[in-house]
């Protein structure tokens, strides 16, 4: 077409400029509503033969995500199924951190921000390790991320599968040398089965801060064993306390342990520029999309993953806690992320970062 087309729009605010932020240009509704603007259209919007106006990267991104997929899928995220009472017993300490009578009443404490959370009658998990190989065949997840420290089913899933279950060890830095300890007893245990290491500190009694000195043990201890460490950051789902995943308080983190790897889960929400700030300054920390519906992937991680940030970005489902893996890729397809990014995102950036080598998905 003889390059960029001008084209006129009314937006609500002149575009910004983003080279230092990594996000990219931003849209949406500002305080000068109503002025016109001319936009240079190169890589973001395009016209089609008959002059619609169509997201590049959205309408690339269904057959750019089905090549990726057929790749396998690493999904960095799986709460193995279990029965309804079993599932609803496993966030007791939860319930005791809330004060509201309603967390204390739901099975899943962050059920009210989800549809459809998945739940299990006795007859239907005779099994959770094949029904969770079923659905990785239908989906074509190749590996997933799980909880050695979960259940028997979990440790078996490991020890019968290691090409499609990847270990994962929770700690309690409350426990002090005893976490190290746990550590250590882990890592002799599963071998290179173990891929990473879990903290979730605003979840314990008491509450552990991520720059809490608690922490600071656990961080040197995975950097001694060679494995990342996952956390959480933002606001959380249950009506507990948010202060300990402040994602400001990552700073002093990642400054002082410049070697280690962080993955962050849930969201990071409301603090997503930040994050994406704070991934830029440093080499060591990623996102992951843990407890989000594709759908509501946060517009700033996408414009940084479809930027700088391709190699900072990974999938995490949030299945069986709060999301099913049916709804998960059923949005997944329209998530407007580069065809480039695509691999990376399903599969490359966690390979790396958990060091899983490629297998293909189950069959059954």
């Amino acid at each position: 077409m003889g390059g960029p087309q001008l084209v006129q729009h009314r937006v609500g605010l002149a575009e910004q400029p983003s080279d230092q932020t990594g996000l990219g240009p931003r849209t949406g509704a500002g305080e000068h509503s109503g002025h016109a603007v001319t936009l240079r259209v190169e890589r973001v919007l395009v016209l089609t033969s008959v002059g619609a106006v169509t997201d590049d990267a959205a309408s690339a991104s269904p057959s750019a995500f089905e090549t990726a997929q057929a790749g396998g899928v690493i999904d960095t995220f799986l709460a193995m199924p279990d029965t309804r009472a079993n599932q609803a017993a496993k966030y007791a300490r939860i319930r005791e951190l809330a004060n509201d009578a309603g967390t204390k009443d739901m099975e899943m404490p962050a059920e009210y921000m989800f549809k459809g959370v998945p739940k299990f009658e006795d007859d239907e998990v005779d099994d959770p390790v094949a029904v969770v190989l079923g659905e990785m065949a239908k989906h074509r997840i190749s590996t997933f991320v799980v909880g050695v420290h979960e259940n028997e089913h979990s440790k078996r899933a490991v020890r019968e599968f290691p090409q499609h279950f990847a270990g994962m060890l929770n700690v309690d830095p409350n426990e002090g040398m005893g976490a190290l300890r746990t550590i250590d007893a882990a890592v002799e245990e599963w071998g290179d089965s173990l891929k990473g290491i879990h903290v979730w500190g605003t979840g314990l009694i008491p509450q552990v801060p991520l720059d809490d000195k608690r922490m600071w043990p656990i961080y040197a201890k995975c950097i001694e064993i060679g494995r990342p460490i996952i956390v959480y950051a933002g606001v959380p789902g249950p009506r507990i306390p948010m202060a300990p995943q402040l994602p400001m308080l990552l700073d002093e983190v990642c400054w002082f342990w410049p070697e280690l790897q962080i993955v962050v889960r849930h969201g990071a929400e409301p603090w997503t520029e930040l994050m994406v700030k704070l991934m830029l300054k440093y080499p060591g920390l990623h996102y992951s999309t843990s407890a989000f519906a594709p759908k509501y992937y946060p517009e700033d991680i996408i414009r940084f993953a479809n930027s700088r940030g391709a190699d900072k970005v990974m999938y995490a489902g949030y299945y069986s806690a709060g999301l099913t893996l049916d709804r998960i890729f059923t949005e997944l397809p329209a998530v407007g992320f580069k065809p480039d990014v695509w691999p990376k995102f399903l599969r490359d950036n966690a390979a790396r970062i958990f060091n899983i080598p490629p297998v293909p998905p189950p069959t059954v």
